[in-house]
């Protein structure tokens, strides 16, 4: 079965809307897993993880990777289908109030990240980046900035592929693992900002 890299159907997004299943995706785009293994590392319930894991598996975004022997039961462990992407065509098509649930569950993860890395000194690389700026822009302008900033991701991921070529290349003992966060938006405030710029870096290149 080819891997699914974009949505391009509602019903697919509509399957996301839950914030557990949100997390049980970001556990799986990294790592194979177990529902008990999930259920350990997300501190949720596991016959609430087993369910959410199903359903996700009937809509094709995971995959069973393995089967093996534990504690006298057969464990089977899955695997994300494959990095995706929500199409712009297939999120102008989902109901706000799903929107609203899968903006509100990232938003918490982003929000739980950040806090987590500031204080444990994820900020203190002087390559570490915080920003933000309030823009006046067009119709035009808002779709440039959306396409740069997807640019941006998709080089971000081809880094991240090198990266991990070369940790496998080096071995156990080789490059430093860095996790890191790389968090973007775009989105329309609505309402005229405090400040025509507001803008906080420690971007010091």
């Amino acid at each position: 079965m080819k891997p699914i890299t974009e949505i391009d159907d509602p019903r697919l997004i509509k399957a996301l809307a839950h914030p557990l299943r949100v997390r049980i995706l970001r556990v799986l785009e990294k790592q194979t897993a177990s529902p008990s293994d999930i259920a350990a590392r997300i501190d949720a319930p596991l016959g609430n993880v087993s369910y959410h894991v199903r359903a996700l598996e009937r809509v094709g975004l995971i995959e069973l990777d393995s089967t093996a022997p534990r504690r006298g039961a057969l464990e089977h462990y899955y695997k994300a289908a494959g990095r995706i992407r929500v199409s712009d065509q297939a999120w102008g098509e989902v109901p706000e109030i799903v929107k609203a649930k899968l903006v509100d569950s990232a938003l918490s993860q982003v929000v739980d990240l950040a806090a987590n890395a500031a204080g444990a000194g994820g900020f203190d690389r002087e390559t570490s980046i915080l920003s933000r700026w309030s823009l006046n822009l067009d119709e035009e302008g808002f779709r440039a900035i959306a396409e740069v900033t997807r640019e941006l991701i998709e080089r971000a991921r081809e880094i991240e592929r090198e990266s991990e070529e070369r940790m496998l290349e080096a071995g156990p003992h080789g490059h430093e693992v860095v996790r890191a966060c790389l968090a973007v938006m775009l989105f329309e405030t609505g309402s005229a900002d405090t400040s025509s710029e507001a803008e906080a870096a420690t971007d010091t290149e």
